[in-house]
């Protein structure tokens, strides 16, 4: 089965003891996707913009509303995402706590087949 892994964290937090710039965050997502590339897990992954490049479109009784900005107002964003391929939940979420997330959280939903 297929689990979707979101990765939140607060765009606007200081830097997190242990990762102090981006290249050190890359290097720890590198080694994650290494590791579990060799397993044969990962199925796709992105980093994402920040929230502020963001485009929130509604359709309401035919109307299109755009506004910038994410939908909700949260403490945590969603910064990236990895597609990984897991016999169950509990196998996914092991490999989920693996995904460097300092100061967030992963979110791990399981992707409907339609195949």
């Amino acid at each position: 089965m297929r689990y979707l892994c979101m990765i939140y964290s607060d765009e606007t937090a200081p830097e997190e003891p242990g990762v102090s710039d981006w290249d050190t965050m890359m290097k720890l997502h590198n080694a994650f996707g290494e590791e579990a590339g060799k397993a044969g897990v990962v199925r796709g992954g992105e980093a994402l913009q920040p929230t502020s490049t963001a485009t929130t479109i509604r359709v309401r009784d035919g109307e299109r509303l755009v506004t910038d900005g994410p939908f909700a107002e949260t403490k945590e964003q969603l910064g990236g995402f990895y597609i990984i391929e897991a016999d169950d939940l509990d196998r996914a979420i092991e490999w989920a706590a693996k995904i460097p997330h300092p100061g967030g959280c992963v979110e791990v939903r399981p992707i409907i087949d339609f195949g």
